[in-house]
């Protein structure tokens, strides 16, 4: 028992000994401990539609051997008589790496909630889990940056002149790159607002076309004649968009013009048969006829509907019939269409 009484390092054999079985016992109950976690948390998530219990055994995966073994030697140390200066230095490496874990369970837990929303953007827009992603990013490198903050703190660097210079120089950046970081936050502004998704047909200015990428500066569109536009985001959100895919109805208006000759019962006649023509249509509601004005050459009517689907063909197969039944109606009672006319009357002077 006396060779247990040597002093090594200011402690006696024993006391080391002692330590050590500490730590070979706290570790291997928290590595156990950690695996059963686990298991048994991976279990009951595969049997719920709960998020916690997903991002428990995320952040449990990412608990890292250093950690654990650091935290049984930390335990271990309670038993030991250490020099201050060793002390301070020993009080410091379990900060830095508490610190290092914190920022991985951290990052887990943006990993965790980026993975499930690209889950659910997948399924809706694929161009928007682009952007999620370079989002995610952008949060792991501000968290990484706040970790390697903390870590020169808890060295005793002086952060305030770093931050301040990080500052000015980021202010720097930004304004040497404010028109990418202009399209990027459009980019997240189309994302979570939605004005269009991919699949719209939309009308900017006096380009139109078929929404086929979102990206994080661009967005590509399809036009009617084949060929491909592409907007700058931030250009594209201070342009005024028409979006035809999200139309709940169409309002329809159309003319036509009768022959200054026809009689007022023709007329009436008219607006009648117009009337009866749209109100029998299908997908389609009467608002109005008018006999609207005196034209240059004829008398002029005017129609309002509305087509109850948005489907662009569905209205003009819609349009076309009335059209036809209008003619056929027409031609029918004898009431005749204008079209541009002349007359001219000579006055023979008598002598």
């Amino acid at each position: 028992m006396d060779f247990f009484q040597n002093v090594y390092l200011g402690n006696s054999l024993q006391n080391w000994t002692i330590a050590v079985c500490i730590l070979l016992i706290v570790f291997t109950l928290l590595k156990v401990a950690q695996k059963i976690a686990i298991s048994k948390l991976s279990k009951l998530a595969a049997k719920t539609d709960n998020a916690i219990d997903d991002l428990v055994v995320s952040m449990l995966k990412n608990t890292k051997f250093l950690i654990l073994l650091v935290a049984s030697a930390f335990a271990a140390s309670h038993v030991i008589e250490l020099k201050p200066a060793v002390e301070k230095m020993w009080d410091k490496i379990v900060m830095l790496i508490l610190i290092v874990q914190g920022g991985l369970w951290a990052s887990a837990g943006i990993s965790f909630a980026l993975g499930r929303t690209i889950q659910k953007k997948m399924d809706e827009d694929t161009s928007s889990a682009t952007t999620i992603s370079f989002l995610g990013f952008v949060a792991r490198v501000l968290l990484w940056a706040i970790v390697l903050l903390l870590i020169l703190g808890n060295l005793g660097v002086n952060i305030t002149g770093l931050v301040a210079g990080l500052g000015i120089g980021g202010i720097a950046v930004a304004l040497a790159v404010q028109n990418i970081l202009g399209d990027l936050m459009a980019s997240l502004s189309i994302v979570l607002d939605k004005p269009f998704v991919i699949g719209d047909f939309i009308v900017v200015d006096s380009h139109m076309g078929t929404i086929e990428h979102i990206g994080l500066k661009t967005t590509r569109l399809r036009s009617i004649s084949g060929e491909q536009l592409i907007f700058s985001n931030n250009d594209l959100l201070k342009s005024r968009i028409r979006n035809f895919k999200r139309m709940a109805e169409r309002r329809v208006v159309f003319s036509f013009g009768l022959v200054y000759q026809t009689p007022v019962e023709k007329l009436k006649l008219a607006k009648r048969i117009v009337s009866e023509i749209i109100d029998k249509k299908a997908d389609a509601r009467f608002d109005r006829v008018h006999f609207k004005e005196y034209g240059d050459f004829s008398l002029n009517f005017e129609a309002v509907y509305y087509v109850t689907v948005p489907d662009y063909n569905t209205w003009m197969d819609i349009q076309e019939d009335i059209n036809l039944q209008i003619f056929e109606r027409f031609a029918k009672e004898g009431i005749e269409f204008a079209y541009p006319t002349q007359t001219l009357y000579v006055q023979r002077e008598t002598s």
